[in-house]
């Protein structure tokens, strides 16, 4: 069997098919990678002893490039390779992601990583910049391990499960954070990077949120809603270690919220802290399972 001729047809084939405007392109794109990615792999006699035919798929690179087209390198055809070999064993690809959101993926080389981000392509939309961005800061690394076991084994997650630690906040002017209005301000200079700093649903409805008790105000330092788990969200900010009597005063907003605010048909409200260092033993101690807790991390430059 002619292993070049096959892969070199199915290439071509391809750059035809890419002229077409069909919607069905970058399903054909997608399945043209993966179907010579497994030539590759028989080519090279089998993924067993795939590691020792280099100087096949070099000889396979050199021809393609001067015969179908000079982005079919070495690099591409290790790329494509790696394609088939890690989604060999899925029943079916993405089609809501491009050949060049995988690429980005590929070098991830673990599929359960792998799977979280495709998630996130699915379910936000992301453009392959911003894919790039969420990789780059180690999202998935930063999730809570029970979440990773939880999505290892496809079972049903809870919004906090989804929040990462730390949370990574932009501070691209270096500001000295020494009180929690200036959190507090640096986020609202980018909300939708928080946001998507959170997961997946979140919407902001106020910063300074008030609440009256009594004769006097309380100001919650962020309301927002999170439209896939029909709920508000409580946001407290500490630039200090976590204390005991963050926990009560997050449980009293919650409270207020669920009793003011919430309508009969949302579920109930959730609290997350934010804050310059967890304390475990707070948590542990004076725990409340509505209320998660989580640090921050400032970065200078994009994320």
């Amino acid at each position: 069997m002619n292993y070049y001729e096959l892969i070199k047809t199915e290439l071509i084939n391809n750059e035809v098919y890419s002229k077409v405007k069909d919607y069905s392109k970058n399903k054909h794109d997608l399945e043209t990678r993966y179907n010579v990615g497994k030539l590759l792999i028989e080519a090279q006699g089998g993924e067993t002893r795939a590691k020792y035919g280099e100087n096949l798929i070099k000889e396979y690179a050199i021809k393609l490039v001067k015969e179908v087209n000079k982005k079919y390198d070495y690099k591409t055809l290790l790329r494509i390779r790696q394609f088939y070999l890690l989604f060999s064993n899925v029943a079916t690809l993405s089609r809501k992601l491009t050949w060049s959101h995988y690429v980005e993926l590929i070098p991830l080389n673990n599929i359960n990583i792998i799977n979280y981000y495709i998630r996130l392509v699915e379910t936000q939309n992301l453009s392959v910049r911003k894919l790039r961005e969420r990789i780059k800061s180690n999202e998935y690394e930063r999730l809570p391990e029970d979440t990773k076991l939880k999505l290892s084994n496809n079972e049903t997650t809870t919004l906090p499960d989804n929040i990462p630690n730390p949370i990574i906040i932009k501070n691209p002017n270096n500001v000295d954070i020494v009180k929690e209005k200036a959190l507090q301000m640096l986020i609202m200079e980018d909300i939708p990077s928080f946001l998507e700093q959170l997961g997946t649903g979140f919407t902001f409805i106020k910063n300074e949120y008030p609440i009256k008790l009594g004769n006097r105000y309380n100001y919650v330092d962020l309301l927002l809603f999170n439209y896939k788990y029909n709920c508000f969200v409580v946001i407290e900010l500490k630039v200090t270690e976590l204390k005991k009597q963050d926990i009560g005063q997050v449980q009293m907003y919650i409270n207020y919220i669920d009793k003011n605010v919430k309508e009969s048909n949302q579920n109930k409200t959730i609290g997350l802290i934010i804050c310059k260092k967890e304390n475990r033993y707070v948590i542990e101690y004076s725990s409340d399972e509505r209320i998660s807790v989580r640090e921050y991390e400032l970065t200078g430059g994009n994320l």
